[in-house]
């Protein structure tokens, strides 16, 4: 008969080979288990190593086009906007170099820059939409009438802009006199909504409005001030174009905003790619499109329906 003695020492025994089995299984799977991860780790690194390469030759490739596509730049739009004038705004977020870049791509086609216009938070930020509109409205010229029926702080500003500082597109005349446009560039500046120079801004055909990336498009409707801005520019000037970064095309972006609104897209043209020396070329190209009555979506973006646009006749 076995004794309680024998018996627990029995179970015991059951309990460590248990265990020990356990053990060794468990650095059995463990060894398999790590095995199984530095191949995965090897594999994942081939493939990174492979992307890389990859990216640098694309990236190469596309300085490349880029560096030609500059230099053609004269070929291309050589006479495209002669004897235009064109207004440049720029948004808080621009980039200096895309602004840079347009202006220098505007020169090229052959227009007169008449003055940069550079936009602080304020102007669109929509926290700031009673106190701009009271601005706004406190410096209609006498006798003029804005023609929006829309009340927010982008739409007024577009309409009193184009009113004070674009050229009537039927006759070629300011519908201002200097010292009205002077009034409503100094009591803007003063109100902390613009900034620009010590040269005085001029009365332009055409207008360009340069955006960044769209970072901050969904704070406080960023994003949707500066796509109606240029809306309701346009309805006043002879053709408007709205360009920016990748970014602005999407979500909140105004660029987003312009193309997925049927009117805005009707009226504005837009560019998505103004990093690239192409979509700054485009930005102008763009404006002599606009004076021919069409419009287009420029760029790289899900939304663009083009990447760019054959030169028209100035």
């Amino acid at each position: 008969m076995i004794s309680l003695r024998q018996h627990a020492i029995s179970i015991a025994a059951i309990f460590l080979a248990l265990a020990l089995g356990v053990v060794l299984g468990s650095q059995t799977l463990a060894s398999d288990l790590l095995s199984g991860l530095r191949s995965d780790k090897d594999d994942l690194r081939a493939q990174v190593d492979s992307l890389s390469a990859q990216n640098q030759r694309l990236t190469g490739q596309l300085n490349g086009a880029d560096a030609f596509i500059a230099g053609s730049a004269p070929r291309i739009l050589g006479g495209t906007l002669a004897d235009r004038s064109v207004v440049v705004f720029t948004t808080p977020d621009a980039d200096p170099g895309d602004v840079d870049g347009v202006v220098a791509a505007l020169q090229t086609a052959g227009a007169a820059v008449a003055g940069r216009i550079a936009f602080t938070d304020a102007f669109v930020d929509a926290t700031e939409g009673d106190r701009m509109r009271s601005t706004l409205t406190n410096i209609i010229p006498a006798g003029a009438e804005l023609r929006t029926g829309a009340v927010d702080q982008g739409s007024l500003a577009g309409d009193l802009l184009g009113l004070v500082l674009l050229l009537d597109p039927a006759t070629g005349q300011p519908r201002s006199t200097p010292q009205e446009l002077g009034l409503a560039l100094e009591t803007l500046r003063g109100g902390g909504f613009l900034a620009y120079g010590d040269t005085p801004v001029q009365p332009a055909q055409l207008a360009v409005v340069v955006t960044g990336d769209g970072a901050k498009a969904d704070e406080n409707s960023r994003g949707a001030n500066i796509a109606r801005f240029a809306g309701t520019l346009r309805a006043r000037a002879a053709g408007v174009v709205l360009a920016g970064r990748p970014g602005a095309a999407e979500g909140a972006g105004p660029l987003a905003v312009v193309r997925d609104d049927a009117p805005l897209a009707a009226a504005v043209t837009t560019v998505d790619n103004l990093d690239r020396d192409l979509g700054r070329i485009t930005t102008a190209l763009a404006l002599s499109e606009q004076l021919a009555g069409r419009t287009g979506r420029y760029g790289t973006g899900p939304t663009a329906t083009s990447l760019t646009l054959a030169a028209l006749p100035g």
